[in-house]
């Protein structure tokens, strides 16, 4: 049987990939158990997906599949776990930011009996501003989310097969891996390694990136933005009320008074502001479940090892049919 699989996401990746795929090798190698490594090129716009299959071509131990299009890292890193065959499953990104000699450590505490071992890195190197953001946001995270989502535990990490089959299990489009992996529980151990930085290219996280995802991971496991909404529309209406008992009390005992108008235009800005806010919360669930509602692939495959394996040889009829449909 298959001992590990090594699943590894893609995206403009062209400058690094030799790099990554000689150094994993060179860490598995010694470990004396059978492996793969399962590349998923998530439509790379270089010329990743030419070298994956270049690294297929030259060594059996490598699969990779290519999407049409670019269709973000939840979904390939799902394309990578159906197509894992081993009995453990390393999630790792190709950029060598996840050093590949902490697989070993892995691996010897998934034989200890934990089905998720998490590596989890440190803030080094980090600016002030990202990391006090990341911290911020986390800490809200911890206090929204009915799941439990550490600071610096990202998706480095090994997943027994049990825990795999538990993550493909799930059928929602909108994935948030983190969450996922908090809520299908099982034993879980940790362990810190140094922030490391990119060996080549550039992050593909920007700021804008980083905040939609963050607002994935408020949103996509828990509802407690739209109770927030519910306390806030009470908490104006009380306000509202008492404010209104007041004038009615300072008209009785002095007379009509005109309202200001400063006071007038900042109520009618603040409720503004809140109700657009709430309508946004709200639309965000409803746009959620619409997409949900349609229940679209969460990818479409261009390529894989097997298709192109299948046009050089002889291919049968369902090979035939299945490279047509694919390319």
């Amino acid at each position: 049987m298959l001992q590990v699989s090594i699943v590894v996401p893609c995206f403009n990746e062209n400058e690094v990939i030799g790099a990554f795929h000689t150094a994993l090798v060179t860490t598995l190698e010694p470990t004396g158990q059978t492996f793969e490594i399962c590349y998923v090129d998530d439509g790379s716009e270089d010329r990743t997906g030419q070298r994956l299959r270049e690294l297929a071509g030259n060594d059996p131990r490598v699969r990779y599949t290519s999407f049409s299009r670019n269709f973000g890292k939840e979904a390939a890193m799902l394309a990578g776990l159906r197509m894992s065959r081993g009995g453990a499953v390393v999630l790792m990104d190709a950029d060598l930011q996840h050093p590949p000699e902490l697989v070993p450590r892995m691996l010897e505490l998934h034989r200890h009996g934990y089905h998720q071992v998490v590596a989890q890195r440190d803030r080094a190197g980090e600016g002030v501003l990202r990391t006090g953001l990341s911290r911020l946001y986390y800490r809200l995270v911890r206090r929204c989310m009915d799941v439990q989502v550490v600071d610096g535990a990202g998706d480095f990490r090994l997943l027994s097969r049990h825990a795999v089959n538990s993550v493909l299990a799930l059928p929602e489009s909108n994935r948030f891996s983190k969450g996922i992996f908090s809520w299908i529980g099982f034993e879980t151990v940790s362990f810190t390694y140094r922030n490391v930085q990119r060996a080549a290219g550039t992050s593909k996280w920007g700021g804008r990136n980083l905040l939609n995802y963050g607002i994935d991971g408020l949103l996509s496991f828990n509802s407690r933005p739209l109770r927030l909404a519910i306390h806030t529309g009470l908490w104006l209406f009380l306000s509202a009320l008492l404010y209104a008992f007041w004038i009615i009390a300072n008209v009785a005992l002095n007379g009509v008074d005109a309202p200001g108008f400063t006071t007038l235009m900042t109520a009618i800005v603040a409720l503004s502001g809140i109700q657009l806010a709430t309508l946004g919360v709200i639309g965000e669930y409803v746009g959620r479940i619409y997409h949900e509602a349609k229940r679209r692939p969460h990818y479409v495959v261009r390529e894989t090892d097997e298709s192109r394996a299948s046009v050089r040889g002889r291919p049968s009829a369902t090979s035939v049919g299945q490279a047509r449909s694919e390319g």
